[in-house]
């Protein structure tokens, strides 16, 4: 696993061991950069929050192409021993904040994220409730873009924001929703 594209292009990242996450493979993770970079033209000086982090590959790859600043949220230890020593790795612990426990336990947000990117358990709907409960909290605002990786199969119905584009890629969906007034 490296990171595609930016400052630490072609740099190693460490996955965890075990079942217990599944980090976005690098072609999955390339389509979905290219699919934001389309619409956001740049990543430069955005605020992104990784949730459901596992090894932190999303986040770190924003903080590569520019973004300002990236809050990682895991709740399996594993995974956060690894994240810890991604970003450790690439040195860039000032850019970086994380969470040791659920999506669902982050209370409101005093500010919106630019970009919500989520990699939940395949199957679970987690994503969903979770994006639910971030637009409640006020982590999801009217400019915010959220990217949600889903199972190929899975139907996703958000109740407050609309899908503005999907992507098949192997065993994966990449999701972009916007609020509807966004799109």
């Amino acid at each position: 696993m490296r990171i595609i594209a930016g400052e630490w292009k072609r740099r190693q990242l460490r996955a965890p061991s075990g079942d217990a996450t599944r980090p976005t493979a690098d072609r999955t993770r390339e389509t979905l950069f290219s699919m934001l970079a389309s619409r956001l033209g740049s990543f430069q000086d955005l605020s992104v929050a990784d949730l459901f982090a596992g090894s932190g590959a999303l986040g770190l790859e924003a903080l590569s192409r520019g973004a300002q600043n990236c809050l990682f949220v895991e709740q399996d230890a594993a995974a956060i021993r690894v994240l810890r020593q991604n970003i450790s790795s690439l040195r860039a612990q000032q850019q970086c904040e994380v969470i040791a426990g659920s999506v669902m336990s982050l209370g409101p947000a005093k500010t919106p994220r630019d970009l919500v990117l989520l990699d939940p358990p395949y199957g679970t709907n987690a994503g969903a409730v979770a994006i639910d409960r971030l637009v409640r909290l006020g982590w999801i605002g009217t400019e915010t873009w959220v990217a949600l990786e889903v199972g190929a199969k899975e139907d996703v119905k958000i109740k407050a924001l609309e899908i503005e584009s999907e992507r098949r890629t192997g065993p994966a969906k990449l999701v972009l929703l916007r609020w509807p007034d966004s799109v």
